[in-house]
């Protein structure tokens, strides 16, 4: 009868171990990392009511009711538009996080905000946008 010598049991776990710490340094190695080398800043202005283009006025109006984001060009300048929709009532407002170019993209970053508690607001519906007017860019927009 041959005889067969017997594996020990438990004697795995250095191995189990390398796997994973490797397993762990090749989830790191393919993190994105914070992007802040690449990011370009771009400047812009928030548009007032009164000097929206009339087109993007009535491209507005039939938009507002929903959450809706959008561009538009006109004489040389590229228009960012953010609506959040119909609200309830008045004191909501949106405001820019950051606006940055990154990777061939225009990235907008926005943050909607609703009225402070306590704070006295209209009890008429309210549809908040904001629009934003950069110079015109040939590169894709991405509303983060």
């Amino acid at each position: 009868m041959k005889k067969y010598p017997m594996k020990r049991k438990g004697t795995r776990w250095p191995e189990v171990l390398l796997f994973c710490l490797l397993f762990v340094f090749l989830l790191a190695g393919c993190g994105k990392g914070n992007g802040s080398a690449d990011k370009e800043k771009l400047d812009f202005t928030v548009v007032e009511e009164a000097e929206i283009p009339e087109e993007l006025k009535s491209i507005i109006e039939e938009k507002k009711e929903a959450e809706f984001k959008l561009t538009y060009t006109c004489d040389g300048a590229l228009y960012l538009v953010v609506g959040i929709g119909k609200q309830a009532t008045g004191g909501y407002s949106i405001s820019v996080k950051d606006l940055y170019l990154q990777d061939g993209s225009v990235c907008l970053e926005t943050e909607s905000m609703g009225p402070s508690q306590g704070e006295d607001v209209s009890k008429t519906p309210s549809f908040p946008y904001i629009v934003l007017k950069l110079q015109y860019r040939e590169e894709p927009v991405v509303f983060l």
